[in-house]
């Protein structure tokens, strides 16, 4: 698996692994995906990991996909307003995460030397090129505002939730340590 490989080798290269995970609106998937690779980063004793999220327009961290990862366990904290600052905690000795909505070039996320994971065919399409990255990965979910206002909404979302922090659990589960 490509995310692996590049994790794998910018351990070797002992250097920082900045990983933007990207999506259309920066408001379901691309969270997802940064928050399950932090805890997966974290649980496997990655060292030296940074995630971060972006988009190609900035909308909110959905409100639904927010409720589900705390189904999944994760603490968050809501601040309110029209595109809030979510605190996001999976572990007590870790900091949370600053989750809101964003560019993928917006300041807080990196410039340069740093993994570009598309995960949606949309942001894959519109972002023909992302300046800085040093790989860019196509890692795709289907967008779970399918379920938006249908009986099954809390489902399509906690699926996309766990279908997310399987696939990304399972690429860094791939990754050696060497001590």
């Amino acid at each position: 698996m490509a995310l692996a490989q590049y994790v794998q080798k910018k351990i070797q290269e002992e250097q920082a692994i900045r990983l933007n995970f990207i999506c259309t609106h920066n408001s379901r998937r691309s969270h997802i995906s940064q928050i399950w690779a932090a805890c997966a980063s974290a649980f496997y004793g990655l060292e030296n990991v940074h995630t971060y999220s972006g988009g190609t327009e900035a909308t909110a961290f959905h409100p639904n996909a927010v409720e589900s990862m705390e189904r999944a366990g994760f603490g968050i904290e809501k601040p309110g307003g029209d595109n809030p600052h979510y605190q996001v905690s999976f572990a007590s000795d870790h900091e949370p995460l600053e989750c809101f909505s964003k560019t993928f070039d917006d300041p807080y996320n990196p410039s340069a030397n740093f993994a570009a994971i598309m995960t949606c065919s949309q942001a894959d399409e519109n972002c023909p090129f992302v300046p800085g990255t040093e790989m860019r990965l196509s890692l795709t979910y289907e967008d779970p505002k399918a379920g938006d206002g249908t009986p099954k909404e809390q489902a399509v979302y906690d699926e996309r939730v766990k279908q997310i922090g399987r696939e990304i659990f399972y690429a860094f589960s791939q990754v050696e340590i060497h001590e």
